[in-house]
């Protein structure tokens, strides 16, 4: 009876490695292909064959340094400002009000239901509204100030409000894995102060949770089309879309570099935390 059973069961067992194989494999064709498509249509010249010019050029085309520095000038600034905004707000609610969770959720995943066009045509109609009202005041140097070219700081603030329901979901699914309030209590026992608490208590055992909200706000900056571009602003993503009309081959280039890089980033953080987490 055992040997019927042991026969029959890598039989039953078979279909759902089957069917995972399938999955991965059409989702490896539904990736692979257009990348592989775009870094043919970069490398291929119909006039001299293989040629990896666009690759070369990216590194002396105008405005693409100054562009990729802005972006990822804004994006750390946007990773920053969300956690410090995000995680101390989640603890709270979770150590002293917890029926407060809901209410904090509803806001933060907010800005899913806003279309991009509407909350930057509110923003447009804030800035415009506040330089009539502010001219006559000291604040309105600091209006001026947040829009400077060099390092638009009303695209940090808009940013952060696009990210917040990517950096909730990703730190909420950190802390469903701890147990906040013992580790909070116990530091506390100990005489930590509450900055000690959250960076060298709480901080350490999200890391994993950090990172993925770090990169899917680096993600969503790098990629940022709609309000860069009606606000007059010119990061990475702007510049690819300015240059595609006259040089296709190298905003091709630049989209494929990009996307190759976050997904080295991206590799390399998970298996740092992975090696972190085996060594523990």
């Amino acid at each position: 009876m055992a040997a019927v059973i042991a026969e029959v069961a890598p039989e039953r067992a078979a279909p759902p490695r089957l069917w995972r194989g399938v999955v991965l494999a059409l989702a490896a064709v539904y990736f692979l292909v257009p990348l592989g498509a775009s870094v043919w249509f970069t490398v291929h010249n119909p006039v001299t064959g293989f040629s990896p010019d666009p690759y070369l050029e990216l590194w002396t085309a105008e405005g693409f340094v100054p562009s990729l520095l802005l972006s990822l000038g804004l994006a750390l600034a946007t990773i920053a400002l969300a956690l410090l905004l995000t995680l101390p707000a989640m603890l709270a609610v979770r150590l002293a009000v917890p029926r407060l969770r809901p209410v904090l959720e509803v806001i933060c995943t907010l800005p899913l239901v806003v279309p991009p066009i509407t909350f930057v045509a509110g923003i447009t109609k804030s800035l415009a509204t506040g330089n009539e009202v502010l001219a006559p005041t000291p604040f309105w140097a600091t209006l001026n100030a947040i829009q400077d070219d060099a390092f638009p700081l009303v695209l940090v603030f808009a940013y952060v409000v696009l990210a917040l329901p990517f950096v909730y979901r990703a730190l909420d699914a950190g802390l469903r894995t701890l147990d906040v309030r013992t580790l909070v209590e116990a530091a506390r026992n100990l005489g930590a102060s509450w900055p000690h608490v959250l960076f060298r208590v709480v901080v350490p055992n999200l890391r994993t949770a950090l990172a993925g909200a770090a990169f899917l706000t680096l993600a969503l900056v790098l990629g940022e089309y709609t309000v860069a571009a009606i606000l007059g602003y010119r990061p990475f993503a702007v510049w690819i879309v300015t240059i595609s009309g006259s040089k296709g081959q190298l905003s091709v280039a630049v989209s494929v570099l990009s996307l190759v890089l976050t997904w080295v980033l991206l590799l390399a953080v998970s298996g740092v935390s992975r090696k972190r987490g085996m060594s523990r």
